[in-house]
């Protein structure tokens, strides 16, 4: 079983074609501008937006624990009494409360996945897994990943790169591209922006490109947090150093998550922050552009910034 948060139909941003891109919670990073915060834990959570809120009061009558408080107008979550169990999400018909994270098989995900196959062979697309991140789920990534090989489908694999080298040598015998994070290249840097740190991540990457596996890397910016001109020189570098590297992918910052994190209970470090400006972003793409042959992309939408 995996724990899945979403199912994404139709993406186009996460590999080639049209996609279906299947996205699993838990994940050992905590980057500042993740704008899936729902993803990071490995566990259900319980989403609450005040604004959906209808004072059906179907929710207090549900909650065996006392979660639910009310003030005047003002529904409010005491969250350290809540067990997750989801019986005020399933009585909420505004869904102001969801449960955000389910169980599910592997063939329970491909049956919803294949759905889309016609879409697939038309436009080359296929399945990617993605997060949180994939490999804290390893043994139920490699498995869907497995039989959708076996259905002949594209497969893409979104990760940070954070595990084991033997976990990621065996999943690159079923996954056609590694679409590999790389989210600031200063080793000091990356500790303060994810919380994790930087080498045993590029050392995977390293190790995989030597035996060939192709891969695409995705650059989160975000201004004033991680685009410096040492981490644009810094990715040029890099990509300067693979054989196998499809391209670049730059994913300037999505504000997505600055409405997520309240409602899951979390606060958020770049509350306030908005889009980057235009030029901006393409003077981003003209400094790596500069220093390197690989090509470097643009990517927007919401699937932009993981």
């Amino acid at each position: 079983m995996g724990l899945i948060f979403d199912i994404k139909k139709f993406a186009v941003h996460d590999g080639p074609g049209i996609r279906t891109t299947v996205f699993l919670k838990g994940c050992p990073l905590a980057c500042k501008w993740c704008h899936n915060p729902e993803s990071i834990g490995n566990k259900p959570e319980l989403s609450f937006t005040p604004s959906k809120c209808i004072g059906c009061g179907y929710c207090f009558s549900a909650c065996p624990n006392d979660v639910h408080v009310k003030a005047g107008d003002e529904h409010s979550l005491h969250r350290d009494n809540c067990v997750v169990c989801g019986k005020c999400a399933i009585e909420c018909h505004a869904e102001a409360l969801q449960l955000i994270g389910r169980e599910m098989t592997v063939d329970e995900v491909m049956d919803e996945v294949m759905k889309d196959a016609q879409f697939y062979e038309t436009s080359q697309g296929g399945l990617t897994v993605s997060g949180g991140e994939p490999l804290s789920q390893y043994d139920f990534t490699h498995e869907l990943l497995t039989r959708a090989k076996e259905l002949g489908l594209h497969t893409c694999l979104d990760t940070s790169g954070l595990a084991p080298f033997e976990r990621l040598a065996a999943l690159a015998e079923v996954t056609d591209i590694f679409l590999y994070d790389l989210k600031e290249t200063d080793p000091d840097r990356h500790i303060a922006c994810t919380g994790v740190p930087l080498e045993p991540i590029l050392d995977n990457l390293r190790a995989l490109d030597a035996q060939g596996t192709a891969t695409i890397l995705r650059c989160p910016l975000v201004p004033g947090v991680n685009d410096t001109e040492q981490h644009l020189l810094g990715i040029a570098e890099i990509a300067n150093s693979l054989t196998s590297l499809v391209r670049i992918d730059l994913q300037p910052y999505h504000p997505l998550g600055q409405s997520k994190n309240p409602r899951i209970g979390r606060t958020d470090e770049l509350a306030g922050m908005a889009f980057p400006d235009d030029e901006v972003v393409v003077a981003w793409r003209n400094t790596i552009q500069a220093h390197t042959e690989v090509p470097v992309e643009l990517q927007s939408g919401t699937e932009a910034s993981t």
